[in-house]
């Protein structure tokens, strides 16, 4: 009876090891090859509109290398990740596996095209604002090297061994493992920033809450699904190797496409504003500020900065004397680091900070008018700024609700003016994701659809996992919290799985349990590891 059940499971599977056309490779190298001739070409036309120089042989290979390794992230992303979201096609049979990840690296493709750039800047929110600030130094691309190395090397420790990890979570811990890092390494006496842990904790709870919801509402919607559809065959699993009926193959093409698409959307700006870092800290000239901005939003922007100034103004202290911009830039910076931002001294130098940065911006008439020599300058006025505004709003007490209302307002032109990301960014990071979700995604394919419940994946378990996840990645975006597309729907199949009695694998849950246990800490001493060593190295 057991070999009369395990031959009919085996029959349910699909194949995964057939061969490709012989048309996938050149088609691959071909886009490849287009998508690093439009980087490099976009690269170089920023630059060019810019007004920038030519960058040394020195810094264009540091350059060079720093981007391959920052796509390198996005595309072992696309195939560790994207893997979850091919699963249910390909083991109900919707779609045969070639098709299914062509099919899936074309929508995140264009997820990444349509993304907002908020998560992008989320990652960017939690490293160090001294390393931020100076991204262009050894420590800002030792920093830079340290947390994509690690991240990428947990990423394929645990693709080896076919266990679905986040990207997500992989990359926060080595952002965290930095941070602690550079603040170790501090010298004695001179406080510089660790992690921002405000920040920190908002990523880390989206992080944790996500499988549980994605479990929770994958487990409620599959018992609703019963309850209003009454059709037998939703509920079944897929009978040999044939497709089901042709409405349950277009819904579960249509939530394989959403999650692919909400996967593009969120994971691919993970790379983004790694990337942007990279550019500024190399070529701040062509990337420092959105040169994007047009000249008739400047008054906007000066009326903003000019009502910020005067909220600062009202807490500063009464006879502070007045400091230069390069102390005030000190008094945030130490501020920032020691949590006093409350402090009228504090106010003080804010208020000196705005005012810099709107007399500049007005006598150049417009961000794009910035002369070369000053972007870099202006660009981290403008970011130390925003990052002790957001930090003022937060903390309660610290201004009125209506002073609150004001210095959003602000922090809104600072963001348009610092928080941009160039369409040949988009494409490349695009089409690295795309190509990655179409190689090495066997692995992870096999663990989502075999080895979570004890039973075959039904079409009802595969739709109701998809729609949860796509929801949850969407809602997620639109926040600008990052979440991990992995945990989000393989919680979601174990938690069909659950709903419908089948029950789980008990030694794939302790895997998943684990790589989901050990991501954060082994990332953060790795990344940490790799910081010391680039540091010394830089």
């Amino acid at each position: 009876m057991s070999d009369m059940t395990a031959s009919s499971q085996n029959a349910g599977r699909p194949s995964l090891q057939g061969k490709g056309h012989w048309a996938t490779v050149p088609v691959f190298a071909l886009l490849l090859v287009c998508g690093l001739g439009y980087a490099v070409y976009g690269l170089v036309a920023d630059m060019e509109s810019a007004g920038a120089q030519p960058l040394a042989i020195g810094a264009f290979l540091l350059l060079g290398i720093a981007l391959l390794i920052a796509l390198g992230f996005e595309f072992v992303n696309g195939f560790h990740d994207t893997a979850n979201a091919v699963a249910t096609v390909i083991y109900t049979h919707s779609l045969p596996p070639t098709i299914a990840v062509v099919w899936s690296g074309f929508f995140n493709f264009l997820g990444v095209l349509t993304s907002t750039g908020a998560v992008a800047y989320a990652i960017v929110a939690l490293l160090p604002n001294d390393l931020v600030l100076n991204v262009g130094s050894g420590a800002g691309f030792a920093m830079i090297f340290a947390l994509l190395l690690s991240a990428i090397g947990w990423n394929l420790l645990t693709w080896w061994f076919g266990i679905p990890n986040s990207s997500s979570h992989a990359l926060i811990g080595s952002v965290i493992g930095v941070g602690i890092a550079n603040q170790l390494m501090a010298p004695a006496g001179h406080p510089t920033a660790g992690v921002q842990w405000g920040a920190a904790i908002g990523v880390l709870k989206g992080l944790l809450f996500s499988p549980v919801a994605g479990f929770v509402l994958a487990a409620l919607l599959l018992l609703l699904m019963k309850v209003l559809i009454r059709s037998k065959k939703l509920y079944t699993a897929p009978e040999g190797r044939n497709p089901p009926p042709w409405w349950i193959r277009g819904i579960l093409i249509l939530t394989c496409t959403s999650v692919s698409f909400a996967h593009g959307g969120n994971d691919g700006q993970k790379g983004m504003g790694l990337i942007m870092l990279i550019l500024i800290g190399v070529a701040p000239t062509a990337f420092a500020l959105n040169r994007t901005v047009p000249e008739s939003h400047t008054p906007t922007f000066v009326a903003a900065s000019t009502h910020a100034a005067a909220v600062f103004d009202a807490h500063a202290a009464k006879d502070a004397a007045k400091v230069e911009a390069a102390e005030a830039r000190q008094r945030v910076d130490d501020a920032i680091n020691q949590k006093t931002l409350s402090a009228p001294e504090t106010f003080a130098a804010l208020s000196v900070l705005t005012h810099k940065i709107s007399d500049e911006v007005r006598s150049y008439g417009a961000l794009s008018h910035v002369p070369a020599a000053e972007a870099a300058n202006i660009r981290n006025d403008m970011y130390l700024t925003d990052a002790a505004v957001t930090a003022l709003t937060k903390n309660p007490g610290s201004v009125s609700a209506d002073e609150a209302k004001t210095l959003k307002s602000y922090k809104t032109e600072l963001e348009r003016g610092t928080r941009f990301i160039p369409t040949w960014v988009k494409v490349s990071v695009a089409v690295a994701l795309g190509l990655g979700t179409m190689v090495g995604w066997k692995r992870i394919v096999q663990t989502v659809g075999e080895r979570i419940g004890k039973t075959h994946l039904t079409y009802a378990q595969g739709a109701a996992s998809e729609i949860v996840a796509a929801a949850t990645i969407s809602m997620a975006e639109v926040w600008g919290l990052p979440v991990s597309t992995t945990h989000i729907l393989s919680s979601g199949v174990a938690g069909t799985m659950v709903a419908s009695g089948s029950g789980l694998q008990r030694s794939t849950l302790v895997k998943l349990a684990s790589a989901w246990i050990m991501t954060l800490p082994v990332a953060i001493v790795l990344s940490g590891v790799l910081f010391f060593v680039f540091r010394e190295i830089f």
